[in-house]
């Protein structure tokens, strides 16, 4: 079993930063595949970013694509999804999410495992 942890969520004006956190436990963390997704209010979940095992890829959607960078540090067993130029329209409650078969996760039926979501409200 895998058990993932967001942090680092809050309120932020337009154009400023936040740095979210997803931390693992329960396995080996660098065996996993790992995903940030999010959900707004009365809309769908759906992808942010992505990595590989390694790190070596990343995929981002395009609606963030040159804003929010993701990493991951795994003797740390911490993915990061650092978001700059913060939006209104990013306000949502962010989700990490694994998944061990895949390369990549870039899909909302893709993970196998979930984090309880960390909100990010982002005002004008």
């Amino acid at each position: 079993q895998v058990q993932l942890s967001e942090s680092g969520g809050g309120l932020v004006q337009a154009g400023g930063s936040l740095r979210l956190s997803c931390a693992c436990s329960g396995r080996t963390f660098s065996n996993y595949a790992v995903g940030w997704f999010r959900q707004a209010p009365g809309k769908e979940r759906e992808f942010v970013a992505t990595i590989s095992r390694s790190g070596a890829s990343t995929a981002y959607a395009d609606s963030v694509k040159g804003r929010f960078t993701i990493s991951r540090d795994n003797a740390k067993n911490t993915v990061y999804l650092q978001m700059n130029s913060l939006k209104p329209e990013d306000t949502a409650v962010y989700y990490c999410a694994a998944n061990r078969n895949l390369p990549l996760i870039a899909a909302v039926d893709q993970p196998d495992y979930w984090g309880q979501g960390t909100q990010v409200t982002v005002s004008s």
